[in-house]
């Protein structure tokens, strides 16, 4: 994506050269891009960063397990690129080479996410259970035994983690789908409704019909605030 149609053309047919590349739609206005994202099917967007309206920094950070690559005249935005985990940043003007090391970087990371464990074998209260890191919405210290964990699952099933302490637990999780968020709890980045500075409130209910609020403590907060995308 590009606001100025001249860089647009140009780009568009960079990428028509890499047979790596299938273009799926090209927009000049980052408005229209965000409105039909619910509808649209890729893997990967290349874009400008500034832009009218939504700089293309902004816009990837709404690009939920979505890849991007910038283009741009401008160094200065290299360091917040790579904050938001961009996979490359491109200064202009761009070539056909240096666009398919950046393709070819991102190829790598969907064959990496494609060989990645969907599911962790844990001892739990009902012996070694399967679990599915996609159906976890939270998990936090079992308030019978600080040695085990109970985790929250999206039918709001709970199940009991046997004497395991939260450091082998985030290494089992994806880090990019998982955070901790103070010293008892740990929580999935798509079970996040909403959230301030010192609270995060999930998507799951109480019984009583209310959502489940959590403390996001200061050790967690700039993590969280930094990986968060809703």
């Amino acid at each position: 994506m590009d606001d100025e149609l001249p860089g647009l053309t140009y780009l568009k047919m960079l990428c028509e050269q890499i047979p790596e590349l299938e273009i799926v739609k090209v927009f000049n206005d980052p408005e229209k891009l965000v409105a039909e994202l619910p509808v649209l099917d890729f893997d990967l967007l290349i874009t400008d960063v500034e832009m009218p309206g939504e700089d293309g920094l902004s816009l990837a950070t709404q690009l939920k397990g979505k890849l991007v690559v910038f283009t741009t005249a401008y160094k200065d935005y290299a360091a917040a690129a790579f904050e938001i985990d961009a996979v490359d940043y491109i200064t202009k003007p761009v070539t056909k080479e240096r666009l398919q090391k950046a393709v070819h970087k991102s190829l790598e990371q969907l064959r990496n996410r494609a060989l990645a464990p969907l599911f962790v074998t844990m001892n739990t209260d009902k012996g070694k259970t399967l679990i599915y890191f996609d159906s976890i919405q939270s998990i936090k210290v079992s308030p019978t035994d600080s040695r085990d964990k109970e985790v929250l699952f999206e039918d709001d099933s709970i199940l009991i983690l046997k004497n395991i302490n939260f450091d082998s637990l985030m290494q089992h999780l994806p880090k990019e789908e998982f955070c901790r968020i103070n010293k008892k709890e740990i929580v999935a980045f798509k079970a996040v409704h909403s959230y301030s500075h010192n609270e995060i409130v999930l998507k799951s209910r109480l019984k009583t019909g209310q959502r489940i609020r959590l403390n996001l403590s200061e050790t967690y907060r700039s993590y969280f605030l930094k990986n968060i995308k809703t």
